[in-house]
């Protein structure tokens, strides 16, 4: 079996936490992660490996593996404030990527302000300082080449510390889960979601089925962009930017690029609103939890940016 069929089966059901992880508060005082008793066990979780890796490499950016089984060697910050930018959950020290979507979240939270008057965008996780697989949430975000975006514009003021570990994003579906809520969705959504999938380097905009139907409704003259907005699991709460492997990058893996078509049509979004997927019943036998990804598992490169200064 193929590693993208083994992702196409095992992902959605990983991304089904994320909008809880989104949305669980951290701490303005974190502590370290106790040292593990043998880091060197080959059965040891490459979560609790890259969770305790606290910077980045020092050497230039180079992107290793897949969007859910790789690691980032070079990866900068985004800063936790911009002029048109806050980065929030600061305690996950989640805010390392490539330099190309660090430049990319700065311009479109510079669009977001100009286009849609925003005073500019809340930045959920991206990557970890390496990479690699996180203790909590998701399956992908391994690489520094994805990224969540609130749906929360930002207020017209500085976050507090506090304020950035406890504030909830806004819910934008409604509670029978067939449409946005029209009291949170405003006619400013589209023009941030469509200046993110306009940019040459975003492959995939992740949102929920439901805020895909409202683009498919709402948006007007060139709609070719919407080909790159896919319905995922969860994502009520924000979208999610996936870049495309940065040019000459040949250790990253790509992905197939999305079919082409708006992906509007009721054939295209009848499964997300299927009574399975919105009511779904607990199997017979619950199934055996999938054993936590290993170092051996990754690439070997990995195992040098886990270990290199």
């Amino acid at each position: 079996m193929s590693l993208r069929l083994i992702l196409s089966l095992v992902l959605p059901l990983a991304l089904v936490s994320a909008p809880a992880l989104a949305q669980t508060k951290g701490s303005v005082d974190p502590k370290p992660l106790p040292p593990l008793a043998n880091p060197l066990d080959p059965a040891t979780p490459a979560k609790e490996l890259f969770g305790r890796k606290m910077l980045p490499t020092r050497s230039a950016p180079q992107v290793i593996g897949f969007y859910a089984k790789g690691c980032i060697a070079g990866a900068e910050a985004l800063p936790l404030n911009g002029p048109t930018w806050q980065v929030m959950r600061l305690s996950r020290n989640r805010n390392w990527a490539h330099p190309q979507l660090i430049e990319l979240i700065e311009r479109l939270s510079a669009k977001a302000n100009r286009i849609a008057g925003w005073p500019g965008i809340l930045v959920g996780d991206m990557s970890q300082p390496r990479g690699g697989p996180m203790l909590t949430g998701h399956a992908s975000h391994q690489i520094g080449l994805d990224a969540d975006i609130w749906l929360t514009p930002m207020p017209n003021r500085q976050l507090s510390r506090n304020e950035r570990e406890e504030m909830s994003a806004v819910m934008m579906v409604r509670k029978d889960r067939l449409d946005i809520d029209p009291g949170t969705w405003t006619p400013s959504h589209l023009p941030v979601i469509r200046a993110a999938a306009q940019e040459p380097a975003v492959e995939r905009i992740f949102v929920n089925a439901a805020i895909k139907k409202a683009l498919c409704r709402e948006a007007k003259g060139d709609r070719s962009w919407l080909s790159k907005v896919r319905p995922m699991y969860g994502h009520d709460y924000h979208f999610h930017i996936r870049i495309k492997c940065p040019a000459g990058a040949t250790d990253c893996e790509s992905q197939p690029p999305p079919h082409e078509g708006e992906g509007c049509a009721v054939s295209d979004l009848a499964y997300w609103f299927s009574d399975a997927v919105l009511h779904p019943k607990p199997p017979p036998v619950p199934p055996k939890p999938k054993p936590p990804m290993t170092l051996a598992q990754m690439p070997d490169a990995c195992r040098q940016v886990l270990n290199a200064p």
